[in-house]
């Protein structure tokens, strides 16, 4: 009786609060320096990366430093800050304001500051958010 009833307990647990990260959301924040010093204008995305045994991970995170290097993360399309807790892949590029869509204007627009492309393309590297949040995801990037 007492094991049935904690299986039950447990069941409701689960049902109430979820399993893992799924759609949980906490602050993140931080650093990044170019070559030793802090860069406005990079563009900083955390995609979570989907658990084994999971359909969905959570919602994208985008951010872009300023002058001082400090960038925030918001929810893609959303003003509500944050990142998917647990498991993402960073992505890191130079950020291009765009204030006119013409294709002519797309085609042409140049980020401020160049970051080499293995900063996007790598899927080793990640940053672990915790439950809490963090405000030290700081990323030290390097030109060759």
């Amino acid at each position: 009786m007492v094991l049935r009833t904690s299986l039950i307990g447990c069941g409701i647990l689960l049902l109430l609060f979820g399993c893992g990260s799924d759609g949980k959301v906490a602050p993140v924040s931080g650093v990044v320096t170019l070559n030793g010093k802090p860069t406005a204008d990079i563009a900083v995305t955390f995609q979570p990366i989907v658990p084994q045994g999971k359909n969905v991970a959570g919602p994208s995170a985008f951010g872009v430093t300023g002058s001082d290097g400090r960038y925030t993360l918001k929810l893609y399309g959303t003003d509500k800050r944050g990142a998917t807790v647990g498991k993402n892949q960073v992505r890191i590029t130079g950020h291009v304001e765009f204030t006119d869509m013409s294709e002519e204007a797309l085609n042409k627009a140049k980020p401020k500051v160049n970051i080499p492309t293995r900063y996007w393309n790598d899927p080793k590297m990640e940053f672990d958010v915790p439950p809490s949040g963090t405000n030290s995801a700081n990323f030290e990037l390097t030109t060759p």
